[in-house]
Order: C-alpha cells, then sequence, then structure tokens
C-alpha cells in the first residue's frame, strides 16, 4: 500500500531557520458579511466601523474594517506555517496598521523568520517571525512580529545557533496614523460615537475600568477562530487536547485580545483605531465558560506630526477572567502577573481632537 505524501504536518521547530521567507497560502477577500459576524462575536461598537454614514461624516470612503479584523484574517494565513504545532503562542511587537482595509478588500501574507532559540529542555524552541500583510494591488496593510512555541520533531535533532532580535519596546508616534484619513471635527457626531471624551480629555496615569464581562462559549470561539482559517490544533482538536495538561482546548489568544477591545468601549468610545501594537502577552490560558473583564491605563499621549485633527494614547489594556477590574490587577510588587490576568497588550489607539 502506499502513503501519500500529500498532506501537510505543519512545521516543527528544527524546521526554521533565521531569514526564511514563508509565502502564506489561501488568499482572503474580506466582505461585509466577515464583518457581521466579527460583530456578532465580539460586539464592537466604534462608531466610524460600524455606519458608513459616519464615517462619511468624518473623512473615510465608507466604514472601514475593523483593525484587529484584520489583524486576525493575516494572524490565520500565517498559522499553517508558523503555528499549527505551537504549544502556545507567546507575544508581539513592531506592529503597525498602515492603511484602512474596505469590505471588498484582499490580504495575502508573508513572514520571514528573524529570530529562533532553543528552550533549555530540548523539546522546544521560540520562533520569531515578522509578518506582512498586503493588501490585493500590494501595498502593506499590517505589519507586526510575534514569537511562538513550537515543539521539536526529534527532541535529538540538532538545532542552528540561537538568534534573539532586538525588537523596539514602543512604535515611535511618527509612524503612527498612515491609516486614517484626515477626520472632520465638525462631522465628530458625539451623540452617536457614544461619548464626548476625546483624545484631551484623557490624563496620562489615568487608569479606567471598563466595568462590563463576557463569558466565553465554547461555539463562539470555534466559529471565530474558523473565521479567521485559523487552523491551529490546540484550539479544535479536542481529541488531541484532552491528553494535554490542561485537558481541554485552548482559546485563540486574539479572541482575548478583541474582547478585551470590545470591551474599552465603555471608557474610551471614541478611540475608533487601532493604529500599532507595541507588545502583548498571553499570560494564561482561557477556556469556555470563562468570563473576560477588562482595564486599561493612559501609559502617554502625543500629537502626531502635522495633524490636527487627532492624537494619540498609547494604553495598556489588561484582560483578567473571572475577576471584575476595579481594583485594576496587573502585576504584584516583586513583578508577577497576579491571579486571574490573561492579556497585557500595549498599543496605541487615534482619538479625535
Amino acid at each position: 500500500m502506499s502513503i501519500s505524501g500529500k498532506t501537510s504536518k505543519g512545521h516543527f521547530f528544527e524546521d526554521f531557520y533565521v531569514g526564511q521567507v514563508l509565502r502564506h497560502g489561501t488568499p482572503r477577500t474580506i466582505t461585509d458579511g466577515d464583518t457581521a459576524l466579527y460583530t456578532a462575536l465580539y460586539g464592537s461598537r466604534f462608531a466610524v466601523q460600524s455606519a458608513d454614514s459616519f464615517a462619511n461624516a468624518v473623512g473615510y470612503p465608507q466604514a472601514p474594517i475593523d483593525d484587529l479584523l484584520v489583524f486576525h484574517m493575516v494572524f490565520g494565513k500565517t498559522v499553517p506555517d508558523v503555528s499549527l504545532n505551537a504549544v502556545a503562542n507567546l507575544g508581539y511587537a513592531e506592529g503597525r496598521f498602515l492603511l484602512p482595509l474596505y469590505p471588498g478588500d484582499t490580504v495575502v501574507a508573508v513572514s520571514e523568520v528573524i529570530g529562533v532559540k532553543q528552550n533549555s529542555n530540548g523539546k522546544t524552541g521560540i520562533v520569531y517571525v515578522r509578518t506582512v500583510g498586503y493588501r490585493q494591488d500590494g501595498e502593506k496593510a499590517l505589519e507586526y512580529v510575534r514569537w511562538v512555541m513550537v515543539p521539536k520533531r526529534d527532541p535529538q535533532a540538532t538545532c542552528g545557533p540561537d538568534h534573539v532580535p532586538p525588537l523596539d519596546t514602543v512604535v515611535a508616534v511618527e509612524e503612527l496614523g498612515d491609516a486614517v484619513p484626515h477626520i472632520h471635527q465638525s462631522g465628530w457626531d458625539e451623540a452617536q460615537s457614544g461619548s464626548r471624551f476625546r483624545y484631551d480629555h484623557y490624563e496620562i496615569g489615568e487608569k479606567i475600568d471598563h466595568v462590563d464581562g463576557m463569558t466565553v462559549e465554547e461555539a463562539e470561539h470555534q466559529l471565530a477562530t474558523r473565521l479567521f482559517q485559523n487552523t491551529a490544533k490546540v484550539h479544535f482538536n479536542q481529541h488531541l487536547a484532552q491528553n494535554t495538561p490542561h485537558g481541554r482546548r485552548l482559546i485563540y489568544g486574539g479572541h482575548v485580545m478583541s474582547l478585551a477591545r470590545s470591551l474599552s468601549f465603555n471608557g474610551l468610545s471614541n478611540a475608533f483605531h487601532v493604529a500599532a501594537i507595541n507588545g502583548g502577552r498571553h499570560v494564561a490560558p482561557l477556556f469556555a465558560g470563562d468570563t473576560v473583564y477588562a482595564w486599561s491605563e493612559v501609559l502617554d499621549k502625543r500629537e502626531l506630526l502635522e495633524r490636527d485633527d487627532v492624537g494619540a494614547l498609547r494604553l495598556r489594556t489588561v484582560a483578567t477572567k473571572d475577576r471584575p477590574c476595579h481594583d485594576f490587577p496587573w502585576k504584584s510588587d516583586a513583578g508577577d502577573y497576579e491571579a486571574g490576568v490573561l492579556l497585557d497588550l500595549d498599543y496605541w489607539v487615534v482619538l479625535p481632537h
């Protein structure tokens, strides 16, 4: 009996090397249907992305696609080549949203391996990739770095030298705002946007409890991950997951990011655009039945170059599970994350003046 070699089992740690370029399959045209399902899954309410009429009034040709939906679509392209066998997706850096996308636009993705580091246990390693999402005309829509823990196929395999790439801790303010057209102040209707609080109303050091919580259902996170064409086994295959330490499917970390972003509307309703992801860490796993809460801190605020219509807030948003955030849980005095913390995300958002 012949055995076909046409299927892919994904990459293992020893398959990666610095300088390797991975051109990911399955381009994706993002449609109004994708936007509707994304809204149904996360409940996002930012007015610019919700209504053509509001977007038109402030300077967009139509409502753009939610920034994190674009992120997830690009991320999903990379999974079969980068993280199909991943133990965990660990973090992000140097993420920039470079132009707005609209329904009907298509994204493709290309990644370059920029670092590898074998773990001391000899069984796994960390792979660093820089991914670029391109629009159908070849223009860059999004780029980011992420690092992921990947098992070795053969624990005895000899791997190349370790290389951990230097990464910026924050995206420079000079690199923000390219994806935002000039905003017409007169068209920004605060009643429709949901808040009167604009850029000038926020102060560095201010903390915001987003109050609300969302309980994650098994069907929802499965639908979301399939929407993004993310094929990572840890999210889907309960038959395999039952033999892991958790014994359950893990919820995609990006699901937590979108839940936290949606929750942040209560307190940051006019933060209509995610301009950059400075850094992020998935601190703990999330499972169906857990309830997600979130809070944010204003780390910095900056005017954008040659822009008098919008400004940027640098935020830390912390998501928790089964722990309301009235006391702003984050880290202990010893520097360890407090119990219940799921996500620690550092990013820039844009608000109108």
